[in-house]
């Protein structure tokens, strides 16, 4: 489909692809502020990319066969995706393509709810992606302490969590086609042991296992988020659409492997390791596929299964930490934060995106496994329901805009199939506790306050803002670019 671009309206128009008669440019030519930049993201690392975004493998999973027994952990990661993964990664493949550039998300609600909503998403999914990443080096130790107990607590795991975020934040500094590279190269090796692992414990398996449960002894909080937490994410890769060869045909087709990849590298695992050993719902905690592991194939298994943990959580460091950088630079190109933060390295990425995010996982790494997964679902659920209301208005108000990628079914098939997951939405904020939910809600205020600051700052001229001349402007004539009055 091809938009207008003629007259005083040539930039509303690209923004909103209208369809109309006159001077037309295909929707795919729209010129990249990264061009010439970096090397751009092929099918493969794309996949592996989004893998890491979302999973990274079944590390960390465990967490629900303790809360709720092996029945509903399996039953939950064969259903849940249909609910929230799904319906996620459809809305990604279409608007991530409507609108492939860095800003990803938040350019979605500004388009559709105005810059004020876009700049509250994009506070409220740069920290709940910071939080999410400062998950991964407690995951990584969680894994090595049973081999070495001195990384457990103290003084050697802050050293090691502070050595881990520095190393893997130079490898994002290096440039995204290098991250791309380590994630296809680190998917395979740590799902390799799985496999192998599967292979030696066909033997011992008890079928009967699987269908173990106690409908009066599930813990919904803990159950919920971790099903949540692992399963979500998926619309991290549209703030690296700016970065991607063809996004218009790669990006929908990489969400569809890596959905088929996720649901796999779930399930598999979980199956055999609850088939494979007595179940011990109190033993299903962090860590815990590496004392299968030792039961099944022994020390050279458990010791290979702990370096794919830990090659695992770097994975998802790197990745994240991409989505989390770039979105801040494509924010600095729209104007919504100080034009130093559109300052690229010589190897093409967000130098001071990176800083930032860098410095946010190390406040954050004190917090405990639960903690973190809670506050940050808690968050990334606000960020969500800003998504499905530009989703569905961007349909209604206008229907005939480019959209290389679309969800079939018309309005009324966006609207059903938002709402399954905008109901999971409101059960997860449900359980959440007290403290997770007041220490979020003053994250959100701060949001709230921080954008007119930010335009009072502008205004003063305290710092320099700038809008990149080769995208689309919805700051001007806002009544238009607004789909909500």
């Amino acid at each position: 489909m091809k938009l207008r671009i003629t007259g005083n309206n040539r930039q509303a128009s690209i923004a909103m692809g209208e369809v109309t008669e006159g001077e037309y440019v295909p929707v795919n030519e729209l010129p990249s502020p990264r061009a010439n930049h970096m090397k751009k993201v092929s099918v493969l690392p794309l996949v592996f990319l989004i893998f890491y975004e979302v999973s990274g493998g079944p590390f960390g999973v465990e967490d629900t066969v303790q809360a709720a027994g092996p029945l509903l952990a399996l039953l939950g990661f064969l259903v849940f995706p249909f609910i929230w993964s799904i319906p996620e990664a459809l809305i990604t493949a279409e608007m991530g393509t409507m609108f492939p550039e860095n800003s990803g998300y938040v350019v979605w609600v500004s388009s559709a709810l105005g810059p004020y909503w876009g700049f509250q998403q994009g506070w409220m999914k740069w920290l709940s992606g910071v939080i999410d990443n400062a998950l991964y080096p407690v995951l990584f130790l969680d894994y090595l302490k049973s081999g070495i107990p001195a990384l457990g607590g103290g003084l050697p795991r802050v050293v090691a969590t502070w050595g881990l975020t520095i190393l893997l934040t130079y490898l994002n500094y290096r440039g995204l086609t290098i991250v791309g590279g380590i994630a296809v190269c680190l998917g395979i090796f740590s799902l390799l042991p799985f496999v192998v692992m599967g292979l030696l414990a066909i033997p011992d398996l008890e079928p009967s296992r699987w269908a173990v449960t106690n409908l009066n002894d599930v813990d919904w909080n803990l159950y919920l988020n971790t099903l949540f937490w692992n399963l979500n994410y998926w619309d991290s890769i549209s703030t690296l659409s700016g970065e991607v060869e063809n996004p218009k045909k790669t990006l929908p087709k990489a969400l569809f492997f890596a959905l088929i990849l996720v649901v796999l590298s779930y399930f598999f695992p979980l199956l055999i390791g609850i088939g494979a050993v007595p179940v011990n719902r109190e033993l299903w905690t962090d860590g815990y596929f590496s004392d299968i592991a030792m039961i099944v194939g022994g020390v050279w298994l458990r010791w290979w299964l702990q370096a794919a943990a830990a090659m695992s959580n770097m994975g998802m460091f790197v990745a994240e930490m991409s989505s989390d950088s770039f979105q801040l630079l494509g924010m600095a190109e729209r104007g919504m934060l100080p034009e130093f933060f559109s300052k690229r390295s010589r190897h093409g990425t967000p130098l001071i995106g990176i800083l930032f995010s860098a410095s946010g996982v190390i406040l954050l790494s004190w917090l405990s496994f639960q903690e973190i997964v809670a506050a940050e679902n808690f968050l990334y659920c606000f960020g969500m329901i800003l998504e499905f209301i530009a989703f569905i208005l961007l349909r209604i108000k206008h229907p005939n805009a480019s959209r290389p990628y679309k969800v079939p079914g018309g309005t009324v098939g966006a609207i059903l199939m938002c709402i399954p997951p905008t109901i999971l939405i409101c059960v997860v904020l449900f359980f959440s506790s007290l403290k997770v939910m007041v220490i979020s809600l003053i994250a959100v205020a701060i949001g709230l306050v921080m954008q007119p600051c930010l335009k009072f700052a502008e205004k003063k001229r305290w710092m320099k803002f700038s809008h990149s001349s080769e995208l689309p402007d919805f700051d001007n004539e806002e009544s238009t670019h607004s789909l909500v009055h």
